[in-house]
């Protein structure tokens, strides 16, 4: 028993073993069940792909558990999930994935418990690798020609198994085919694996495939093996993805290279959508919120214009900083969530709430909608202009319009802390159908949003969903006018707050300019 961390955990952490199989298990067979408890996830936590393995494991070894808690474990953790069953080996080499959200705020413990504690039972190796935000799904179907007869009283019993390169150089199984029984041509059945398992996203990564006899006891041969790349595989079925099976034969006399093939039949590429995706969807169909209705607004243009139609007339240049987030910008597909409306990182300013709405429709066209929903970086991107101007003469107002319930709720509250000292005050907009209950901790009316024990020195969010002020006879005028008159209802209390706490006076007024008098 072993534990990957720096704290003590409690020495009465209750352990269940238990196997689940139809037949009698035998002494070497490998399970791993993995548990994992937490805060409650969050949607922008950075995803962690783990791989197990392990070295010689005595012939009484074949549990493996674990747990990852950034608290001691407890006897009620529940269990996260479990490993495929190899049979017949001291070495297994596992192929399912275990996906863990990872938070650079916490100390996640992981603990692993090999077997019979008190006994050394050999090791468990894993690696861990960031996950790419691809969410392509391949499908491909391969066969073989003329591969090596190892069995002997019949041909061979193939299958494949594949392997992606890891930063290091070394390799991590990803994939196994099934056994095509007693063929040296065999057809395996098309299979369906996420291109991030396979590649990570990176298209000319190196896939290792390696050939094997499949053997009873588990002392599967050696047939060969082939490098290829997702980007040769997306090719289709060609030349160039005729692959040579390469092993090397020894001889008494002399080596000879003994070369088979295996051909890529088929290959496809999809898309695996999201809860999000069907949400949001496509701008131009009318099922999503941004839909560009050539007729109407839709619910962001209405919020846009409701509250810019106000505010503008306090603002002295009528140029207004427009951003957006969660989405994928051109030309690499690079996700961001602070990125200017405009397409100028070096002006995002829109001329009047005209130029905001046209900037809007613009970006709809060019970028890719993506989720998560994080506000903490727009946030900051907008404290960051207020922070150099605390002398009253600039006061900030942030409206944030999402469809989405916030992904990044902890470092929205301390990006919200953080700006309470700032001349800034926050509106957002809920529009949709979406539960925006968790929004209300950010609304500090009632209690002030504090993040690690600190708490906002004033309450500068104002909350709103757009479905309470929409009107049922469907008059978007009368809507607006009532989601106004709410949310900005707030603004004038919270500049007055921040310039009385800070000392500063109201400027004079400016003297009107001299008449002349004519006679």
């Amino acid at each position: 028993m072993f534990c990957l961390s720096s704290q003590q955990l409690e020495h009465n952490t209750p352990l269940v073993r238990f196997w689940l199989r139809s037949q009698p298990l035998e002494h070497n067979t490998r399970l791993v069940l993995f548990c994992l408890r937490s805060q409650p996830l969050e949607h922008n936590t950075t995803l962690v792909l783990f791989c197990l393995r392990s070295q010689p494991l005595e012939h009484n070894t074949p549990l493996v558990l674990f747990w990852l808690r950034s608290q001691p474990l407890e006897h009620n953790t529940p269990l996260f999930g479990r490993t495929e069953v190899i049979d017949n080996t001291l070495n297994p080499n596992f192929v399912r994935k275990f996906f863990l959200d990872f938070f650079f705020e916490e100390k996640q413990n992981l603990r692993f418990d090999v077997g019979i504690p008190g006994k050394k039972l050999g090791a468990i190796i894993f690696t861990a690798e960031e996950l790419s935000n691809c969410r392509d799904i391949a499908t491909m179907q391969l066969c073989a020609n003329k591969l090596d007869k190892k069995d002997f009283f019949g041909k061979s019993d193939p299958f494949l198994v594949f392997y992606r390169s890891n930063e290091d150089g070394t390799f991590t199984i990803c994939h196994k085919t099934e056994v095509v029984k007693n063929t040296l041509n065999p057809v395996w059945q098309p299979f369906t694996i996420p291109v991030r398992a396979l590649c990570n996203g990176d298209y000319d990564r190196t896939v290792k495939v390696d050939v094997y006899d499949w053997d009873r006891d588990g002392s599967h041969d050696f047939i060969g093996e082939f490098t290829t790349s997702y980007r040769d595989f997306s090719r289709g079925q060609n030349q160039f993805n005729v692959y040579e099976v390469s092993h090397i034969c020894l001889f008494i006399f002399s080596s000879i290279q003994c070369i088979r093939k295996v051909t890529l039949l088929s290959f496809k590429v999809e898309s695996e959508y999201t809860f999000v995706d069907f949400i949001r969807g496509d701008p131009s169909q009318p099922t999503s919120l941004h839909y560009m209705n050539p007729y109407q607004m839709n619910a962001y243009a209405m919020a846009l214009k409701a509250v810019g139609d106000i505010i503008q007339d306090y603002d002295s240049d009528k140029l207004f900083p427009a951003y957006g987030f969660g989405a994928k910008l051109p030309p690499d597909g690079k996700i961001s969530h602070a990125f200017p409306l405009s397409g100028d990182n070096e002006n995002p300013n829109c001329v009047g709430i005209e130029g905001v709405l046209e900037a809007y429709f613009q970006s709809l066209r060019t970028v890719q909608l993506y989720g998560p929903t994080n506000f903490s970086p727009v946030i900051n991107q907008v404290a960051r202009s207020a922070q150099d101007v605390t002398d009253g003469s600039q006061y900030f107002v942030l409206l944030m319009i999402t469809d989405g319930v916030i992904s990044d709720m902890l470092q929205t509250k301390e990006a919200v802390v953080n700006a309470a000292a700032l001349p800034m005050s926050i509106i957002i907009i809920g529009v949709g159908p979406a539960e925006f209950d968790a929004m209300e901790e950010l609304d500090g009316d009632e209690v002030r949003v504090s993040f690690s024990g600190h708490f906002a020195e004033r309450d500068i969010v104002q909350f709103v969903p757009f479905r309470d002020y929409m009107d049922r006879s469907g008059n978007q005028v009368l809507s607006m006018a009532r989601l106004a008159k709410d949310v900005l209802a707030e603004i004038p209390e919270q500049l007055l707050g921040f310039m009385k706490t800070r000392g500063i006076e109201p400027r004079p007024p400016m003297s009107p300019p001299p008449t002349t008098a004519h006679a």
